[in-house]
This record gives C-alpha cells, sequence and structure tokens, in this order.
C-alpha cells in the first residue's frame, strides 16, 4: 500500500472508525457471479466500490453530517460455489450483524445475493415493506433451471414478503406480469418528467423499508458499468430525492446494492460509493 492508498475499508477510515464493537454499520461484500445473462464481471463489483470510497470527500453537503463518524465496520467477503449455498450463508451472515445492532448492507456481485440479506431483515423486523430500484422486474419463476438466478430475485423475495414497490422498471419478460401488482411498479417511462410520483411511493410503504438496489435503475449515460444496461433509465437527483423522502418518512432498516460490473472507467464505482454513503447519510442525519 503506497503512502496515498486509503485503508482498504469501506470508507477508507482508520482503525478506530472501524472496530466492530462501536459499530453502527456493517458493509458485506458479496463478489458472486454465477447467473448473469449476458457480460460477467460483477463479482468484481463489491471490492471496485470499496476501493473507490476511500476516495470520497465523508462530508455530506445536503444533510451537513459526517456520517463515517457513526463507525463503518467492512466484513470479510461472503462466497459459495451455488446459488442456494450462497443464499443461506447471506442470510446467516447478515443475520449475524443485525442481532448485533448493526445497520447492515450488503454489496454485489449479482442481484442473486439480495435474497439472503432480505431475508434475515423480513424475518427480523415486522411492518417492512421492500423497495426496488431496478431496470427489470426479477420476477421471472425460473431462468435457465435456476429458481434462485438474478433475474428471479424478487419474485423469490415476494415468496417471504410481497409488500414489494419497485421503481425504474422498463424492462420485463412477458411470464413476469402475472406475478407484478401494477399498483406497485412506477415504471420509467411514466416518472421521467417530474417528481409527483415520489410521494406516492412514500405513503405506499410500511413503517420499515428494506432497500434493495440494482444499478442498473440508472440510466447507462451515468452508470454504463453493469451486466444489462436498459436506455432511458433515473437520473441521480430523482434519485436521491426518494431516498431522502423514505428516509425521512419510515425507517430504513437495511438495504443491499447491486450489479456493478467494473471496467477501467471508475466513475460508476465512485457513484456506487456515493451512493451508499448517501443513503447512510439521509438514514443517520
Amino acid at each position: 500500500m503506497s503512502e496515498n492508498t486509503p485503508p482498504y475499508n469501506f470508507g477508507g477510515l482508520a482503525e478506530e472508525l472501524t472496530d466492530y464493537k462501536k459499530a453502527q454499520v456493517a458493509v458485506i461484500p458479496v463478489p458472486f457471479d454465477l447467473t448473469t445473462s449476458w457480460m460477467s464481471g460483477t463479482s468484481q463489483g463489491p471490492k471496485a466500490i470499496i476501493e473507490a470510497s476511500g476516495y470520497m470527500e465523508l462530508y455530506d453537503i445536503e444533510t451537513q453530517s459526517q456520517v463515517y463518524k457513526k463507525g463503518i465496520f467492512t466484513d470479510e467477503e461472503v462466497s459459495a460455489d451455488s446459488s442456494e449455498a450462497l443464499n443461506d450463508a447471506v442470510y446467516e451472515r447478515v443475520l449475524t450483524h443485525i442481532k448485533a445492532g448493526k445497520f447492515a448492507i450488503t454489496l454485489g456481485g449479482e442481484h442473486s445475493v439480495a435474497y439472503g440479506s432480505a431475508k434475515a431483515h423480513i424475518e427480523t423486523f415486522d411492518d417492512l415493506s421492500i423497495l426496488h430500484f431496478d431496470a427489470h422486474t426479477d420476477r421471472r419463476e425460473e431462468f435457465e433451471d435456476n429458481k434462485f438466478s438474478h433475474a428471479c430475485t424478487l419474485r423469490r423475495i415476494s415468496e417471504l414478503n410481497d409488500d414489494i414497490f419497485s421503481v425504474g422498471i422498463r424492462s420485463l419478460d412477458i411470464s413476469e406480469l402475472q406475478y407484478l401488482d401494477e399498483r406497485k411498479v412506477f415504471y420509467a417511462e411514466n416518472i421521467h418528467s417530474s417528481l409527483d410520483w415520489i410521494p406516492k411511493v412514500v405513503d405506499l410503504l410500511k413503517g420499515n423499508v428494506y432497500i434493495t438496489f440494482d444499478l442498473d435503475v440508472f440510466d447507462p449515460a451515468i452508470m454504463p458499468s453493469t451486466g444489462t444496461p436498459e436506455p432511458g433509465g433515473m437520473e441521480w437527483y430523482p434519485v436521491l430525492a426518494l431516498l431522502k423522502a423514505v428516509a425521512k418518512s419510515c425507517n430504513i432498516v437495511g438495504m443491499d446494492v447491486v450489479e456493478l460490473n467494473p471496467t477501467e472507467d471508475k466513475a460508476p464505482d465512485f457513484l456506487a460509493a456515493k451512493l451508499v454513503y448517501k443513503i447512510l447519510s439521509y438514514k443517520f442525519a
């Protein structure tokens, strides 16, 4: 490590700010990339996000806060050889952090890593809604003979808790329509021209909210580093406006950020890291 290279943890923090006993936040990297549909590489996403996070300014202008002072612990990576084993491993790891009183953040990897994390939160928190950011509905019953494929993640989660609200959707397979409640889907084409839809989302959410955030919800112009980029995506500030409104009205209890497929362009890595930090700032400020 050179003199100018930050420590390898989320935020590039000094050791005293990463102590597990004191930290209020736990970051769990899950470099899993088994079921991606097109461009593989999301297994490198967690490392890229953590490395980029070391170069953020840690004062948040909007909230006038320094959330890193709450303490952020970066856990060891979770790995497995199959989707089922990965689900169990993530569930156990995240549940351990929740029971220890930490705000748990799972970093993927492909979207399928969200299942174990969501399950741990669903079992822990009553009165819970799931806020799903994505270009895709991810509600296939099965994909390529795998019920736990990234394309099935929200279908599987819905079997545990079907109070799911999907934002930014602009691509789906016809087989998924039967599993969608149109009142809970906010298609990108219908929300791009104003922010009037944000109070509607917030009003539908319950008191506790788990966020599952697929980075391909963003437009490829600002987030090209995903395995399945879709045109017509969301921009930075409308996404933040929704997250801020949710944090103000609800209790965000945990989250995952998934599907970063890093390239030589480091800007998307930094965006993903900044997104995590902004959500933490809204949550704790």
